[in-house]
């Protein structure tokens, strides 16, 4: 037996939860009322439609069309990757999007067809709600670490520049800041992970036990997706940072000026 239905009323009373945190923003002042509304309503339009299209995309389990909506999301991903940095989306749609593709690609198929052991490895059931676990997540450390890449090269180019100026190749002056960008980044998962079970009952668990399946069973899924996670967000970093390398510096190693949108350097 699956999860209890929620009917009309059951989702007002879940919007009226809203109103409290609204009312602390309005008590407080903090301006944040209508950016609240704004992605409350867009994420209410947004889960309504996908629910309406997964609930075709699921009887119809065409393997094309269920690719070809993987990659609606890794396009949408790699969107808000650029876009939180500020920099030019023609010099770095494709590389974002590769580092995110291939990521998403291998660890999806490694889960479905070693871990669940499933003959269709694009079977739509497991294929869309899994990948967007693993994109969803490694979408926030991409963006850390991108962030924490780009801040460096705002706030500290001097040390870099100094580094290359006492003989270290492109590859050696930019390890430290690979380095930062892949702790900041890794850290905030490996806190989840560690603290699972005892802090919290993460989504996947309570979506099953929710769903009629047994907690032991639950758990098991739960710590295979959570190993996938790490492992999708780790590669998916390592290629994102290895691609900004390549197309974000000229051929005297200094990092271009016209890669970001104006007014954001």
């Amino acid at each position: 037996m699956g999860a209890k239905d929620l009917n009309l009323y059951s989702m007002l009373f879940a919007y009226l939860l809203l109103l409290i945190p609204l009312g602390i923003l309005i008590f407080m002042q903090v301006k944040l009322v209508k950016e609240t509304i704004v992605s409350v309503l867009r994420m209410s339009i947004q889960l309504g439609l996908v629910g309406i299209y997964l609930k075709y995309l699921f009887v119809w389990d065409n393997t094309c069309l269920n690719i070809a909506w993987l990659m609606v999301m890794i396009t949408v991903s790699t969107f808000s990757v650029i876009n939180s940095n500020g920099i030019r989306r023609r010099d770095f749609f494709l590389p974002v999007m590769g580092a995110l593709a291939i990521s998403l690609f291998f660890n999806i198929s490694y889960f479905n067809f070693f871990i669940v052991k499933i003959s269709d490895i694009f079977n739509a059931k497991y294929l869309i709600p899994i990948s967007g676990m693993l994109l969803g997540n490694s979408l926030k450390g991409n963006i850390i670490a991108t962030n924490t890449f780009f801040d460096y090269f705002k706030n500290r180019e001097k040390e870099y520049l100094f580094t290359l100026s006492l003989g270290a190749s492109r590859e050696e002056a930019l390890r430290p800041v690979v380095r930062e960008c892949m702790k900041r980044s890794l850290k905030p998962t490996l806190a989840s992970i560690a603290t699972i079970g005892l802090v919290s009952l993460p989504g996947m668990m309570t979506g099953q036990i929710l769903g009629g399946s047994v907690p032991t069973t639950a758990i098991k899924y739960q710590i295979a997706i959570m190993l996938a996670i790490f492992s999708t967000m780790a590669i998916s970093i390592f290629l994102v940072i290895l691609f900004l390398k390549n197309v974000s510096f000229n051929k005297y190693d200094v990092m271009k000026r016209n890669i970001f949108i104006k007014g954001e350097n």
